[in-house]
């Protein structure tokens, strides 16, 4: 399609959908036009697609998590169709901004932080890279929360993303299954020697999926992701005469990650896990039947991933449906099921790993606990007198009146993988030890990646820009050919140009924060920006208390020769993490104080953006000077927002922690600041228990003075908050070492501040950051785990003698 034709065709669709010509259409209007005209474009090669891989007959990944935190659709589909340069040159020309439109756009609301952001890159690379696989998730009506700042607090308020529909999905009432929760559960014999369940009460949910076109790039592949909703079933609506009854039902897919401070709030978590879960593998076995191919073969053609331990339940899921519904013995169901399945950890924190209470499970899923209770006998029985008592007692899924179910995701399965190769280091040696010498060979990296499209051609045309004219657009397609920008760190003309990208993108931000929060900032100034989900291992609370000791030197000399700072931060604390909240509130009060003094020449300033989201980010990360990545060390287990904003030419201030140390091993030393503890270091303290913060706190006068401006009326409005962090850091010995870490961070963010004043040298960091970026492309990141992991083959589409897009798969 060409410009002449995209506006005939636009035209035509406006009239068809709305009765009405352009000039009296409203944003919104238009932008449902538009996204109409995309989708019955590309539906084509999304129909075509599945059936390439049916009659290859082409073995399929299934990616199942939680959270998927896509985004905004309209600018990656066009960006990926090959449309959106011809789009926006047609829409300018009838009169239309297509930043207008992508602004009616809301973003989905999905996810909540790295893991939804990581799956969505993954999800966009295995369409980009031709890989058959495709996404299983819930379809939130109102995702996590939109956040809202009063009086300097976080309110939580629905994000209400689904009001005006999403274009972007079907509704595939035909692919709808039954989801059983709750109730009892019998076993009797069928009279052929198996033991057939007999369910009694629960309820029996209808879980309808809407289907979403991951559009791969420029390559005609279009993959699904694709989300469950519930509904009452026709058959039970009998039983839910009232509001509150149907409520209780379609709040199970309401709100990610529901407040489980409750045990009501726990169950529904629970309730949404197994409900995504059965879901899924249910309508997976249902394709895999109509390949008319046997049963006892379906590890040749179906892999499913468990991204974290949420859906862990696919393997006793996949057990039932073997054993119960295709009556298959359980040593070659279960044989199936570990060579099936594969399991990726995204943590280092035991609180992170999900456990169950026995009560509970059997409570929601009453036939799924007995399948695990099963597995868990078997596991004992089959490691007695192999490996030592202790060590088959701590590994059990089932212990202390818990199902625990990262244990059920690693027994049952084939493959482990952490995210970057600290991460998975530690899980070999302390995390998830006793499983390592288990089973040593399941264990293997996979480092996260990012997927780039976004991060530099949608988020920031000024650099790509900048890109094209230097070393060509082969980058776009392959993203290690950024590596030539290396051949260019000496030459002036391209390093003012990188300055010039990065100066446009600040001046956008500086605009955006002026516009939203009120407050003026100097473009010129270094933008400092910390954007992640709010938590003590995150360590907001160091970033806080380096910027009050900037302050109080500023209060004491304001000619003190330092370059302004705009500190940026971005962040959610979910809504019962009391301590998060009050960290939130005390950073907004320090900046409402900073902000609003006069006496320090505007060199400092601190802007808290409210709810932070993947719109949001493409704003903030174009316009970074300096990465924050100072979560204490051996606590992060891998981080991407490092990897975009390192793509995007900041600087990274960072501990020696997750991905950081592969970033540093691309950049070298002299392109970082390293700064704090290592993991050994951190290890080291928790083995001899020698740390005192309260030592740190009387000996070192600067960690005293900072720290009791928490307490001592400097900050205003901060009574219990700032008494409740400081008594975290003194009373309770500062769990988190961010009084050891201070120090060296402070001269980190000192030799920011001196490199920084040398622009030439700046800017050739900057430089060589960009060009060494290409290393963390998701699009190589899903290609290992396709060939380590899942065993699938990219499918090609090439055009035939008559130019009509083909499509086949090569199988190497």
């Amino acid at each position: 399609m060409d410009k002449t034709e995209f506006k005939r065709c636009f035209s035509r669709r406006l009239a068809e959908k709305f009765a009405m010509e352009v000039s009296d259409a409203s944003p919104n209007e238009l932008y449902q036009t538009l996204g109409s005209l995309m989708t019955s474009t590309y539906s084509q090669n999304w129909q075509q697609t599945w059936k390439d891989y049916r009659e290859a007959g082409q073995k399929q990944a299934y990616y199942f998590s939680i959270e998927f935190l896509p985004g905004k659709m309209l600018k990656s589909n066009l960006l990926n169709m090959g449309w959106l340069e011809m789009v926006s040159e047609g829409l300018t020309e009838l009169g239309i901004s297509l930043d207008d439109l992508a602004e009616v756009e809301p973003d989905m609301a999905l996810g909540n932080g790295g893991l939804g952001r990581l799956a969505s890159c993954f999800m966009d690379s295995i369409a980009s890279t031709g890989l058959p696989g495709n996404g299983n998730g819930i379809r939130y009506e109102y995702g996590l929360f939109k956040q809202r700042f009063v009086d300097n607090y976080q309110v939580e308020l629905p994000d209400e993303w689904l009001q005006k529909g999403n274009l972007w999905e079907v509704r595939k009432e035909s692919k709808a299954v039954d989801v059983r929760i709750g109730g009892d559960v019998y076993l009797s014999e069928d009279g052929f020697g198996n033991l057939t369940p007999n369910y009694q009460g629960g309820m029996l949910l209808r879980a309808v999926p809407y289907d979403s076109g991951m559009v791969g790039y420029q390559n005609d592949i279009v993959n699904t992701m694709r989300l469950w909703s519930v509904e009452i079933s026709p058959e039970e609506e009998d039983r839910y005469r009232s509001i509150g009854d149907r409520r209780a039902v379609e709040d199970l897919t309401s709100v990610l990650y529901p407040d489980d401070s409750s045990e009501a709030g726990r169950k529904l978590r629970l309730s949404q896990e197994y409900f995504f879960v059965s879901a899924g593998v249910q309508s997976i076995l249902r394709y895999y039947k109509q390949l008319n191919k046997p049963m006892d073969e379906i590890n040749q053609y179906i892999a499913i991933h468990i991204n974290d331990t949420h859906p862990a339940m696919c393997v006793a899921e996949f057990m039932r449906l073997l054993i119960d519904q295709e009556k298959m013995g359980w040593e070659r169901a279960w044989n199936l099921t570990q060579e099936v399945m594969s399991y990726t950890n995204h943590t280092i924190m035991a609180e992170a790993l999900e456990k169950w209470s026995i009560d509970m499970m059997k409570s929601v899923c009453p036939r799924i606990y007995q399948i695990i209770e099963e597995i868990d006998r078997r596991f004992v029985e089959e490691m007695t007198g192999v490996h030592d008592f202790d060590l088959i007692q701590r590994t059990r899924v089932i212990q202390c009146g818990q199902v625990h179910m990262a244990h059920l995701a690693i027994i049952g399965s084939h493959s482990t993988n952490g995210v970057a190769k600290l991460h998975s280091d530690l899980l070999k040696s302390v995390v998830l030890h006793d499983f390592y010498l288990l089973y040593p060979a399941r264990f293997n990296n996979k480092t996260n990646g990012i997927a780039m499209r976004r991060w530099t051609q949608l988020a920031n045309p000024a650099l790509s820009n900048v890109l094209d004219d230097t070393i060509g657009d082969s980058w776009r397609k392959n993203p290690s050919d950024l590596r030539l920008l290396l051949n260019f760190e000496e030459d002036d003309q391209v390093l003012e140009a990188l300055a010039d990208a990065k100066w446009e993108n600040k001046k956008r931000l500086a605009t955006y924060i002026e516009d939203h929060c009120g407050i003026k900032v100097n473009s010129n100034a270094i933008f400092d920006v910390q954007i992640k989900r709010l938590h003590a291992y995150k360590r907001q609370l160091l970033n806080l208390l380096h910027i009050i000791k900037l302050y109080l030197d500023l209060k004491e000399n304001p000619d003190l020769p330092i370059e302004p700072r705009v500190f940026i931060f971005g962040a959610k604390a979910a809504p019962s993490y009391h301590y998060a909240k009050s960290i939130i509130k005390v950073i907004n009060e320090t900046a409402s104080l900073i902000n609003q003094d006069d006496s320090i020449n505007n060199k400092l300033k601190v802007v808290f953006l409210a709810n932070y989201n993947v719109s949001l980010a493409e704003r903030i990360i174009p316009a970074a000077d300096v990465s924050e990545q100072i979560s204490l060390a051996s606590k992060e287990a891998s981080g991407t927002s490092n990897m975009k904003l390192m793509l995007n030419g900041a600087v990274t201030i960072a501990t020696l922690d997750g991905a950081n140390v592969e970033i540093r091993d691309a950049v070298g030393d002299d392109n970082i600041a390293i700064f704090g503890l290592t993991e050994s270091e951190v290890y080291q303290y928790y083995e001899n228990r020698s740390y005192s913060s309260t030592d740190i706190f009387k000996n070192d006068a600067v960690v005293y003075k900072v720290v009791k401006t928490l307490v001592d009326g400097t900050i205003p409005n901060i009574i219990s908050e700032g008494q409740e962090i400081f008594d975290s850091l003194i009373k309770y010995n500062d769990e988190f070492f961010v009084l050891r870490d201070f120090g060296d961070y402070c001269l980190a963010q000192e030799s920011i501040n001196q490199a920084y004043q040398d622009k030439r040298r700046w800017r050739q960091i900057s430089l060589r950051n960009i060009a060494n970026a290409g290393r963390f492309s998701s699009d190589k990141t899903v290609q290992r785990y396709a060939d380590d992991i899942w065993q699938i083959e990219p499918a090609f589409a090439h055009e035939d003698d008559r130019g009509v897009t083909q499509h086949d798969t090569y199988l190497f």
